[in-house]
């Protein structure tokens, strides 16, 4: 069978589900797809519908297991190459935060256990060397200090928008209870995203909350939502952005109309939820899924017809910075404008140092039955 009637559209993907694998369902409900066209008959068990033993954790919500086509829709014209090639995966089902880690919560986590973020560490240079060519020349020791990235409005027009540096500043004494520096504070924001948050402070979390983070598949799935040729978590209409996500109206990076009603981040649930009931799946802050992220990855799973509950690539890899340990940030946040990146799309996927940690990045996390389950 040619690989292309797999690859072709989402939709067709979608469509012929029925014609294409059998499935046996772990909750005992059976469903029979068979196919001709497959040199060898595939058989997966997945996870459909919630176990009855297991009740929903508080603040999240069921995702049914299922098969979609991960990656990008060949006719969405701002797919970028690493969203590509599309490839089929089976998923178990699982329960999800219906929204993202909020301050509030975040506190509680570090009341309880005294934990402190990346951001408020002492920088090790000795680590941080090992992700830069050699032979980098130690900074000062007047910015080796705690701090994160903190984005600020250029105040001159920029005329290339590669060069992140123009609207992102280290800031000393920026971390999740400062979020834009020293001088700032959470105090009325306990609903707002926690933000500058690294991928072992989100990973801390996940761990006392008895949760994990989602793999890029368990996100990109949730997001879509069953809708089978949506390029939104809503749908396919562009023009309803405003009204369902928190993003950059307007002259990126110098102007913000904010015409959804925010011009950095949100509340969380300030916007209508997908049809699988989570808010903020686009825009509001990036959230970390526990893949690693690998320029090969997709071009190598999608020799393979059906990938079952996948966790990414084995280890990282980008062809552009390989001396970076990155994981995979899905969802987009409150700077993503079409002119930039337009990473409100469910498939847009991008590469984040595990020891970075920005105004814009988040995370929700997950739970499986088999954690649920009583030992």
């Amino acid at each position: 069978m040619r690989k292309s009637l797999f690859y072709s559209t989402t939709f067709k993907l979608v469509f012929f589900l029925a014609l294409i694998f059998q499935i046996h369902c772990k909750d005992q409900k059976q469903v029979t797809l068979e196919s001709s066209e497959l040199p060898n008959e595939q058989a997966v068990d997945i996870l459909l519908a919630q176990p009855e033993n297991i009740k929903t954790p508080e603040g999240m919500v069921w995702i049914p297991g299922g098969i979609f086509s991960q990656g990008a829709l060949p006719e969405d014209p701002m797919a970028m190459a690493h969203e590509r090639p599309a490839h089929l995966v089976a998923l178990d089902g699982f329960f999800m935060d219906i929204h993202e880690v909020t301050n509030a919560q975040f506190a509680r986590f570090v009341k309880e256990t005294g934990y402190k973020t990346v951001a408020e560490r002492a920088i090790d240079w000795d680590e941080m060397r090992k992700q830069l060519p050699e032979g980098t020349a130690k900074p000062p020791d007047s910015i080796m200090q705690p701090g994160s990235l903190v984005f600020k409005k250029p105040k001159v027009p920029v005329t290339d928008l590669n060069d992140f540096s123009q609207w992102w500043e280290w800031t000393i004494g920026a971390n999740w209870k400062h979020p834009t520096g020293p001088a700032s504070s959470i105090a009325g924001k306990e609903t707002h995203p926690v933000v500058h948050i690294a991928y072992e402070d989100a990973e801390a979390y996940c761990k006392w909350a008895g949760k994990r983070l989602p793999t890029e598949a368990e996100w990109e799935y949730a997001a879509r939502a069953d809708q089978k040729g949506a390029v939104y978590s809503w749908g396919t209409d562009a023009a309803m952005l405003s009204q369902m996500a928190n993003t950059w109206n307007g002259n990126f990076p110098i102007q913000n109309n904010s015409n959804d009603g925010f011009e950095n981040k949100a509340p969380v649930m300030s916007y209508p939820p997908n049809k699988f009931g989570l808010y903020d799946m686009a825009g509001n802050v990036w959230e970390w899924t526990q893949d690693w992220y690998n320029s090969n990855y997709y071009k190598e799973i999608a020799q393979n017809v059906l990938s079952l509950n996948p966790q990414g690539a084995a280890s990282p890899w980008n062809a552009g910075n390989p001396y970076a340990m990155e994981k995979i940030i899905k969802g987009g946040s409150f700077l993503c404008n079409a002119s930039y990146c337009a990473s409100y799309r469910i498939t847009s996927r991008m590469a984040t140092s595990t020891d970075s940690s920005l105004e814009h990045v988040g995370f929700r996390s997950i739970a499986t039955v088999e954690m649920l389950s009583p030992k």
